[in-house]
């Protein structure tokens, strides 16, 4: 029986990003652990060594998936277009993202992928997601594993997200997404990169950041708009507060 058109969708629109991976094989066994839960698309940024043979044989017959992966140069390369991105992390960080568990962060991507692309987000091998990708997120996510022995490969936390997310598909008690999503479309990972470039070419014109070290200050500002999860309109609005306050209009005397 064929999937509604609503998880087909889902389907198409969840993307598994693999940051700077070092071992080809996790690739392979990557590619392999998406297509057993019906998953093909596979992002690698700076992978260090791709196409390789490994990589192939550890795929064991998901070669599609594998073929057609797309490599890009940054993470914001590999999340154009999408409206959501989650970072998958095995340790707690100390940041202002919000952090929930893999199941909840499936269902969040759930609700938004029937209409916008999500992505979730794993770092390399050694030391995950560094604070930078995490930027790039709006919402971290762990999988709550055994707190003496947290380490897992990166191809079986693959595979778990993947699993939480077909469960999603299959359980009969999720609700069909609501809807808002379809009606007020999230800004996409390329919209709000573009707004936090005018945002901090703004807040260096008015003087409110530091010239000389304007990062960490900017960081906040950026995981501060990231909680919001700003829809595409209210991106738009607030650029266009960001333009007057470079250029005032003058106001005309009646």
């Amino acid at each position: 029986m064929s999937q509604p058109n609503n998880q087909s969708t889902i389907f198409d629109n969840i993307r598994i990003v693999l940051c700077q991976t070092s071992h080809p094989g996790n690739i392979g066994s990557t590619a392999r652990a998406m297509k057993t839960m019906g998953f093909k698309n596979l992002y690698l940024v700076q992978p260090d060594k791709y196409p390789n043979a490994q990589a192939t044989a550890m795929a064991a017959g998901a070669d599609n998936v594998l073929d057609n992966a797309i490599v890009t140069q940054t993470l914001s390369e590999a999340l154009v277009g999408c409206a959501f991105a989650i970072g998958l992390s095995a340790r707690k960080r100390y940041l202002s993202h919000d952090t929930v568990n893999a199941r909840e962060a499936a269902l969040q991507a759930y609700e938004i992928a029937p209409s916008q692309p999500v992505a979730f987000v794993f770092g390399t091998e050694m030391s995950g997601l560094t604070n930078a990708e995490l930027d790039c997120c709006q919402l971290l996510a762990m999988i709550p594993a055994n707190p003496e022995y947290s380490s897992l490969n990166l191809a079986m936390a693959v595979q778990l997200v993947c699993y939480e997310l077909r469960m999603c598909t299959l359980e009969a008690n999720i609700h069909e997404p609501s809807g808002d999503a379809k009606t007020m479309p999230l800004a996409t990972n390329d919209d709000l990169e573009r707004f936090y470039t005018h945002l901090e070419e703004t807040l260096l014109h008015i003087g409110y950041l530091n010239p000389n070290a304007p990062k960490k200050l900017f960081e906040r500002m950026r995981r501060l708009y990231s909680r919001a999860r700003l829809e595409k309109e209210e991106v738009n609005l607030l650029r266009g507060v960001l333009t007057l306050t470079q250029a005032p209009r003058k106001h005309t005397k009646y």
